[in-house]
């Protein structure tokens, strides 16, 4: 009796069972580093910072025993079937390169600029790489996305981002 599934071969069901101890593996190094957080002088009743670490990674063994089983007993994962994909086409390597720039810029302007611009840059550069050529509305958009969201994080989270050159008047 072979181990995998018809039309496939014997290498796919091992390799479905990697992804199985993949999960298990990431689940218990996730365990095992949230036990390890040292105590915290904010944690109030029993739920302290590795709470949730712990849920996710016990999520994750779970996750990973269930699709084990699930192999074992003859499952496997189908193919895309390409409902909206375009299987047969390749990468367009100029919009990730424009999403990468835009990141990128962000993080080196980030110190000098601040986030308010850019942030707006991201935004914007975002925008243009996915196919957006309303520049002026979409500047416009990213400057209130970027000053908004700054100032969200300023008054209602108590976190404040990089000013940059408007130190003195945010």
């Amino acid at each position: 009796m072979s181990s995998a599934a018809p039309g496939g071969t014997r290498e796919q069901g091992r390799s479905e069972y990697g992804v199985a101890l993949f999960l298990g593996a990431l689940g218990a190094l996730v365990i095992v580093q949230a036990l390890m957080l040292p105590e915290s002088l904010i944690v109030r009743g029993p739920v302290g910072p590795a709470a949730v670490p712990v849920v996710v990674g016990s999520m994750l063994v779970i996750v990973g025993a269930f699709l084990a089983v699930d192999i074992y007993r003859g499952g496997r994962g189908e193919p895309e079937g390409g409902e909206d994909v375009e299987l047969t086409g390749s990468s367009d390597w100029r919009t990730v390169l424009m999403l990468a720039a835009a990141f990128i810029s962000n993080a080196l302007l980030i110190e000098s600029l601040g986030w308010p611009f850019s942030g707006a840059i991201l935004f914007w550069g975002s925008a243009f790489a996915l196919g957006s050529r309303h520049w002026i509305r979409d500047a416009a958009i990213a400057l209130a996305l970027s000053f908004g969201s700054w100032y969200l994080f300023a008054f209602g989270l108590g976190v404040v981002l990089p000013v940059g050159i408007l130190k003195g008047i945010l």
